[in-house]
């Protein structure tokens, strides 16, 4: 008989003996083995005397924090993966926590359930990434198809100028843990395929990866959608149905331009987030969900959460770790491999024999803006290789010629060319101001200084249109009394 496997060992640290106990108790019916402290310095000893496959701290312990205890674990490169307990609504301290390199944490008071699914995730796979175990690191189980799923995730990232290698070497780092990463970059960069790297690296790798497009989904939808629904909980819900995060349990859910959803949906995505429990629509009671969440968005959201559009607390929450997809212009030199890559899918999907991309062709796309990027380089070779008459490609450039970065309209249709070399204000709401009151003036001009005719042409009522007046001083000309509301 081959010999029975050694019981995972953790250390639980906690300065109060009951919530020690509790915990102790817990990890013991799950088979473990469990070594207890009250204080740093004990935790300390009980690590240099041996060493353990997960660590389990207080964020507050009498003599210091628990991140004291996780940075000194991370100076000295130990293996053990790190959660940290934290007290309720202490999102920064569990931010920090993340950043500082913990594997996940936990928000007192503690769900057993989930206390037991969080450890069961940090024991279950070893500080080494998948990317690097070798032959004679073996791994039972459904893990052991994780180095070769995480390299393909990897590999199709193609490319290996320097912009990309740091790239890589980001989602082989942060695929170890818990903490929600934040993709930017621009519009057909790849910033799926990086979020599919991250799950793919990642001990979650045999869960589900479920991507949702945020702006696809109608704003009356979205608590459905969502955090699922129960059956009569809105017309047409003939039946309970899961949600996103229900379907993504102990899987990956990548949450695609996320700076688009309403704010009265950023604030029921921050409670899920941090509490890790979703109520289906028409439920009484919350229900735990596993899930880590990956987002992406081509906004600038530091500039959203500076203008209110974007909840600053939110974007504090995703953004734990940034991962930057470079755009093409920025990665000239991987655009002969790209080329190839996506020819030979493209030949394989439609059919059609491997084309030969000569040195013009390549020449000729590294002088292209490929304002796009990869998703406009892919447009390209699928009508090159469809209207390819040979066997040497050859792409037409023409219908595709367009400015790399199209002006923004303004609502009157004319392109603010002022407006995108001008200073930044610093008195924003007195340069709002003076706008508004330009265009007011302009329209009551326009109306013979009649406050009906101008609310109208402005889409407003009169009572917005007067407090508006009066709020801005504006007054007729001559007399310095107010606009007339007279026909």
């Amino acid at each position: 008989m081959p010999p029975a496997a050694t019981p995972a060992q953790v250390l639980v640290v906690d300065d109060e003996p009951d919530l020690r106990t509790l915990y102790e108790l817990t990890l013991l019916r799950e088979g473990y083995r469990v070594d207890a402290a009250g204080t740093l310095a004990e935790a300390w000893e009980q690590l240099e005397a041996k060493k353990f496959d997960a660590v389990i701290t207080d964020m507050r312990l009498p003599d210091g924090l628990g991140l004291e205890l996780l940075h000194r674990m991370l100076a000295q490169q130990r293996s053990e993966r790190c959660i940290v307990m934290t007290a309720y609504g202490s999102a920064e301290n569990a931010v920090e926590a993340l950043k500082a390199g913990a594997f996940d944490y936990l928000t007192k008071p503690v769900d057993l359930k989930q206390f037991r699914t969080v450890v069961a995730s940090a024991i279950q796979e070893p500080a080494t990434p998948a990317r690097v175990r070798t032959a004679a690191q073996p791994r039972g189980g459904a893990a052991a198809d994780r180095a070769p799923t995480g390299q393909a995730a990897l590999q199709r990232l193609v490319g290996e100028s320097q912009p990309m290698r740091i790239v890589k070497e980001r989602i082989a780092k942060v695929a170890r843990s818990m903490a929600p990463v934040l993709v930017r970059g621009e519009s057909g960069t790849g910033k799926e395929l990086v979020a599919r790297a991250i799950h793919a690296c990642s001990h979650r790798a045999d869960g589900p990866f479920v991507a949702v497009n945020c702006s696809a989904i109608p704003e009356s939808l979205l608590e459905a959608e969502f955090f699922g629904a129960k059956k009569g909980s809105y017309t047409g819900a003939a039946q309970d149905r899961e949600g996103y995060f229900q379907a993504a349990r102990e899987g990956t859910l990548f949450l695609d331009e996320i700076g688009d959803l309403p704010l009265a949906m950023q604030s029921k995505l921050l409670r899920a987030i941090q509490e890790r429990q979703v109520r289906s629509l028409g439920s009484t009671q919350e229900d735990a969900v596993d899930v880590r969440v990956v987002s992406a968005t081509h906004k600038d959201l530091a500039a959203d959460v500076l203008a209110g559009r974007f909840r600053q607390d939110l974007y504090y929450r995703l953004n734990v770790i940034e991962i930057m997809v470079p755009p093409l212009r920025e990665r000239r030199e991987d655009l002969p491999a790209l080329c190839e890559a996506l020819l030979s899918r493209i030949s394989h999907e439609s059919g059609m024999p491997l084309p030969v991309l000569s040195p013009t062709v390549v020449d000729q796309l590294c002088a292209h803006p490929l304002g796009g990027n990869v998703r406009e380089l892919e447009n390209l070779l699928h009508r090159a290789v469809a209207l390819s008459d040979g066997e040497e490609l050859q792409v037409d450039f023409a219908p595709t010629q367009r400015p790399a970065q199209p002006p923004a309209l303004t609502p009157q249709g004319q392109e603010p060319a002022a407006r995108a070399t001008a200073p930044v204000p610093s008195d924003l709401q007195a340069y709002l101001d003076q706008q508004e009151r330009e265009i007011l003036v302009q329209a009551l001009h326009e109306s013979g200084f009649n406050r009906t005719a101008a609310a109208q042409r402005l889409g407003l009522s009169l009572r917005q249109i007067r407090y508006r007046i009066a709020r801005l001083a504006i007054t007729a000309p001559g007399n310095g009394d107010e606009p007339d509301d007279s026909a």
